[in-house]
């Protein structure tokens, strides 16, 4: 610990150096926030944290699951209100109950999950975040409007177009635009990147880029390293709650980021040799020609055949909401089929229940662990006891053999190399421990075969390392792992063959070296 100028304790030196530097060239910050802290029962997510936001700059705010980002910017945000600590806006102390009272400082945030309105039109969307909307909605003044700032900040959309028409990186830029028409000059924006393709990435940066170089100030929230060196301007780091450094981005590398983050290096991700799952090696999944009826919002999957060897890792891709959840569903016993045959092991399951899938030897590590996985109120050790009652009961199902469950728990988490409060509410974690928690409850049994969705999204880098090389030691004891992903990235390092899923059928099948990353985004947006 150190004393940093400011006169508080912070972890490394220089913390504030930075910040007084950016004032001395720029003036001052448009945000203060001073020795902002913030508990959760006996959690500290944040303790005094410090932390200036100027304008016409990107502040990448990075750290590891659990180091108190999220709960920060919420506060700001007015979602969640500080136990102590101040805010300033101007200069001047603000008090930021709600998000009506962020916006009406002109505080916006774009979360990980859209809140957008389906089956309403871009404009009449964006319409609901007009400060002065009038009883009557003047579409086409609004629509102008809309047009003028998507030329001015390269948001090009078309106003007239249903949301539940457009692409994910449309309805980025529908959110965007939301916070544009409310006037919010700070825009706080958390995983932007998480669902989008490559290409929409880059159409992404050249939005931030327009926007920074027009005064508004940027906070990004993001796991992905090469990013944050390419877009933001400065660095903070924050660990274990605290800030553990600022810099800017100038002086940045990701060795010195991971250091900072976790106070030691990190091991590589070694990716895998590719080309296993050979001819003749049995099929642990096999799906022959399935269809499925799309209800609502769901995308109907269309003749898709797909087989997933022992030992062999396929990756499926796409942009989000292009049939990979109705895929998983299916071969779960979640979603019924209108035609074709599911196969497990050489066995027809194309009607098992879920509960009879998961007695063959599957496992599922969901996208959304709160609403999927976990019973909220449980700790995390009776979750990882529920789907697996069968192991853990005895005297005919009258108690549970805790001491069996916690050896188990103990054992799985550090092979993955995880810290985790087994006796802590679920709903009490952050979003990247709850993952880590269902990581280590579904590969604690060597299962057969692995349905990964998102597994490292929302994970911090170690943690991530710690997934994908427990997915490879599944794969090197003889499982299948399907592995839906949209980091490429993972998926080139991880696959030994590539799916590209888009509009509910397969459009393109390759091994890594036989494609590149244009390619597969392409594939992926239909372009």
């Amino acid at each position: 610990m150190f004393l940093c100028a400011c006169g508080r304790r912070v972890l490394s030196r220089g913390c504030c150096m930075v910040d007084q530097a950016k004032a001395e060239a720029h003036g001052p910050p448009l945000i203060s926030l001073r020795k902002i802290s913030k508990s959760f029962g006996d959690v500290c997510a944040n303790d005094g944290i410090d932390l200036d936001l100027f304008e016409s700059e990107v502040l990448a705010l990075l750290g590891e699951n659990g180091a108190g980002k999220s709960t920060l910017v919420k506060i700001l945000y007015g979602f969640y209100q500080a136990d102590s600590g101040t805010i300033a806006y101007q200069g001047e102390p603000v008090n930021i109950q709600s998000p009506h009272d962020a916006r009406a400082l002109q505080i916006g945030m774009v979360f990980q999950t859209f809140n957008l309105i389906p089956a309403f039109t871009v404009a009449e969307n964006i319409a609901l975040f007009y400060p002065d909307l009038d009883r009557v909605l003047d579409i086409k003044r609004i629509s102008g409007h809309i047009r003028q700032l998507s030329e001015r900040y390269n948001l090009s959309v078309d106003p007239a177009a249903l949301v539940m028409d457009l692409s994910i990186g449309d309805r980025q830029k529908v959110e965007i635009l939301k916070l544009l028409v409310s006037d919010a000059r700070v825009l706080i924006l958390d995983e932007p990147t998480r669902v989008l393709a490559p290409h929409e990435i880059e159409a992404l940066f050249k939005i931030i880029d327009s926007l920074r170089a027009d005064g508004f100030a940027i906070i990004l929230i993001t796991h992905k390293m090469k990013e944050v060196i390419k877009i933001a301007d400065r660095i903070t780091v924050l660990r274990n709650g605290s800030v553990a450094g600022s810099l800017p981005v100038a002086q940045a590398t990701e060795p010195k980021l991971i250091e900072m983050m976790f106070a030691k290096p990190v091991t590589e991700f070694q990716p895998i040799e590719h080309n296993r799952g050979e001819v003749g090696q049995a099929a642990r999944l096999e799906l022959k020609e399935i269809s499925t009826r799309g209800e609502g919002t769901q995308v109907s999957l269309q003749e898709i055949d797909l087989q997933v060897s022992q030992g062999e890792i396929v990756g499926i891709t796409g942009v989000s909401g292009n049939g990979q959840r109705e895929l998983a569903d299916v071969i779960l016993g979640r979603l019924p089929v209108t035609s074709g045959s599911i196969f497990l092991n050489g066995e027809q399951v194309t009607r098992y229940s879920i509960g009879k899938i998961r007695r063959k030897g599957v496992v599922f590590i969901p996208e959304n662990p709160l609403a999927m996985a976990v019973a909220p109120y449980m700790t995390v050790l009776e979750n990882m006891a529920i789907p697996q009652l069968g192991r853990y009961t005895r005297s005919g199902g009258l108690r549970i053999a805790w001491e069996a469950v916690r050896r188990d728990f103990s054992r799985s988490v550090e092979q993955l190399g995880f810290t985790l409060p087994m006796y802590a509410l679920a709903r009490s974690l952050s979003g990247g421990n709850l993952q880590r928690s269902v990581i280590a409850r579904e590969l604690a049994h060597q299962p057969q075969l692995i349905i990964a969705s998102y597994i490292t999204s929302g994970l911090d880098v170690r943690s991530a390392i710690a997934a994908r090389q427990a997915l490879v030691q599944a794969r090197e004891y003889g499982a299948g792992v399907l592995l839906f992903s949209d980091d490429l990235d993972e998926l080139f390092s991880l696959s030994d063959r590539l799916v590209v899923l888009q509009g509910g059928k397969i459009r393109g099948r390759f091994a890594p070296g036989e494609t590149n990353y244009q390619e597969i985004g392409y594939l992926m947006t239909g372009s």
